[in-house]
């Protein structure tokens, strides 16, 4: 055992032999664990989508047969975040196609001896809004969405102008 001095007390839980802590590590954040790339989270997680629609359509029909008003409002705010969860997905889904089908063309581009090109973040955001008001124009929804636009943007404007008090 370790030799102690005299002249302090002896703690009461004394560590005759000094233990190892063990480590805890988060595998989200840990280097062991490898790099994350979304392709491939994707491909190896994509049975849980038809999970999830299978869960949808049962919280859809339970709220079709439910009487009860809490527990109905309770299924539409579930409903409405899982619609809202697969909308999301399939919009990083179209923005992680649209960089990769950019890389191509600079591959390609490349491989016929050209210099590569890559787009700001700037030039990057205005070919997303005119693919989104090219999606609007398709579906029909264009002027509700710029009438929108329009009332925000004067609201934004009344707050900026100076109010009848200050006068």
């Amino acid at each position: 055992p370790l030799e102690m001095s005299a002249k302090k007390p002896v703690p009461f839980l004394r560590q005759v032999v000094p233990v190892r802590k063990k480590v805890q590590r988060d595998p989200r954040f840990d280097d062991l664990s490898g790099e994350y790339k979304p392709e491939i989270f994707m491909k190896t997680y994509s049975f849980l989508d038809s999970i999830k629609k299978q869960e949808k359509e049962m919280v859809q029909k339970q709220l079709k047969k439910c009487r009860n008003v809490e527990q109905k409002e309770k299924l539409q705010r579930l409903l409405n975040r899982m619609t809202q969860q697969e909308q999301a997905q399939e919009k990083q889904q179209k923005l992680r196609d649209r960089e990769l089908s950019l890389k191509r063309q600079q591959r390609e581009l490349a491989k016929q001896g050209k210099k590569p090109f890559f787009l700001k973040k700037s030039e990057k955001r205005k070919l997303e809004l005119a693919e989104k008001y090219a999606e609007l124009k398709r579906s029909g929804k264009l002027e509700s969405f710029l009438n929108k636009k329009r009332k925000r943007n004067a609201i934004k404007d009344k707050r900026h102008l100076p109010s009848q008090k200050n006068l």
